[in-house]
């Protein structure tokens, strides 16, 4: 230590440390919790003043052709007027309202999910076409175009016949027999065609089911099942109204399968609104009715897993007795030994089909071919066979190659409501 130690002031003569980094490591936190706030209060006011005359309503992207609807309206021979036609699109999605150049194609313009939906509602819905009202996302500015409407059955006012077998629920329409007495397992049955010259043909009936999952596997099974195959649908596709409305007009007969309790629920999870032996009748009854709104023109229902819930008489009693009470049939896929299906419908005056052979328990080509080999060995001994499968590739290819050439066999293949034109005991 020197004289100079010594003599200095405390204090002073020493070298400090910068404190700028600790400084600035905490006004850090502070300026993005400023930054933050900023963003959220000029958002927040946005959100308050900004002019959206769709008010944050789902949407569902609708595709029309812009020139068509904007063209001059045309006088008819009555004096009334209608809307130009409207070229139709594909099923109208879920993405944002978007648009295309000129001369590119049809305009997609964004409406309200309801507003697409609901075109039954509007005026001009004669026959199959419906009222879609377009709203300018800038102006608010409302235009009604007619387009023709999807997943009708066939017929000359598929509405009208809709309407004649529909109950108004909390759901929305479901099935219910006419006021005449006419059931809807009558009303949607598609014709037999016999085999001339044969009328004891061997008759098989054959269902694939698993289907509106899958946009693309139901469109091929549309595309290569001959109409007499049954099309079983599940409720769960946002557009499964309209696949199954399309297979209808190609032919086909259709049913909804209704998600059932398996063994080892819920683990082993048959979906949404699945009809369960811990709930009460009225509960499941509620959930069967949702299931029943989600698509139209079906026949009747078919169960979906459901080892547990068919061998349940309590929990499946209810069930079926609602089923026969709106005129449907049902159809047991044969894949529960336990099943108490046959006893109840019995009991309920209920048309019931019972799959013989589950075509595609083995899903490989080979154990396909042989399924339905058995199959066709059973109509010939019995006189009728029924056979379940599922929406795979391989089986729709198969099924396809095997019922077209089924007619030049001595085979009639015909739809389930044939099956099923009675009830039947197990």
């Amino acid at each position: 230590m020197t004289a100079d130690d010594l003599s200095a002031p405390l204090g002073q003569g020493v070298r400090r440390r910068r404190r700028f980094p600790g400084v600035m490591m905490r006004a850090l936190p502070l300026a993005a919790g400023g930054a933050l706030a900023i963003f959220l209060g000029v958002f927040l006011l946005w959100a308050m003043l900004s002019d959206d005359p769709l008010g944050g309503e789902p949407m569902a992207a609708v595709p029309i052709d812009l020139h068509a609807a904007m063209a001059p309206k045309k006088s008819t021979m009555a004096g009334a007027s209608e809307a130009s036609p409207v070229t139709p699109g594909m099923t109208p999605g879920l993405d944002s309202g978007r648009s295309e150049a000129p001369g590119s194609g049809p305009a997609t313009i964004a409406v309200p999910a309801a507003q697409a939906n609901a075109g039954n509602a509007g005026a001009n819905n004669a026959g199959n076409t419906k009222t879609v009202t377009i709203i300018d996302g800038k102006t608010g500015a409302r235009q009604d175009v007619v387009i023709p409407a999807e997943g009708k059955p066939a017929g000359p006012d598929g509405q009208a016949l809709e309407q004649k077998f529909a109950e108004m629920t909390l759901h929305g329409p479901i099935p219910k027999i006419a006021a005449d007495g006419t059931r809807p397992a009558e009303a949607f049955a598609q014709p037999v065609k016999p085999i001339p010259g044969k009328a004891d043909a061997p008759r098989v009936a054959l269902i694939v089911g698993g289907l509106g999952v899958s946009a693309s596997v139901t469109a091929d099974a549309i595309a290569k099942l001959p109409g007499a195959v049954t099309l079983a649908f599940m409720p769960y596709s946002y557009d499964v109204d309209h696949l199954a409305g399309r297979a209808r007009r190609e032919g086909h007969e259709v049913l909804l399968q209704a998600p059932m309790e398996p063994f080892g629920y819920p683990d082993n999870d048959s979906g949404p609104q699945t009809l369960l032996t811990s709930l009460t009748p009225e509960q499941n009854l509620e959930r069967l009715y949702w299931l029943m709104s989600r698509l139209h023109g079906y026949v009747g229902v078919a169960g979906a897993m459901g080892a547990r819930f068919t061998a349940s008489e309590q929990a499946f009693a209810p069930i079926l007795h609602e089923i026969a009470k709106r005129g449907l049939i049902f159809v047991d896929d044969g894949a529960n030994p336990r099943s108490v299906a046959g006893r109840i419908a019995g009991a309920n005056n209920l048309p019931y089909a019972k799959a013989d052979i589950i075509i595609d328990s083995v899903p490989t080509p080979a154990e396909i071919d042989h399924a339905l080999g058995r199959l066709e060995m059973a109509a010939r001994e019995r006189g009728f066979a029924v056979g379940m499968a599922s929406a795979l590739p391989v089986s729709i290819e198969h099924i396809g190659k095997w019922a077209k050439a089924a007619e030049s066999r001595g085979l009639l293949l015909v739809p389930i409501s044939v099956a099923a034109s009675r009830p039947k005991q197990s």
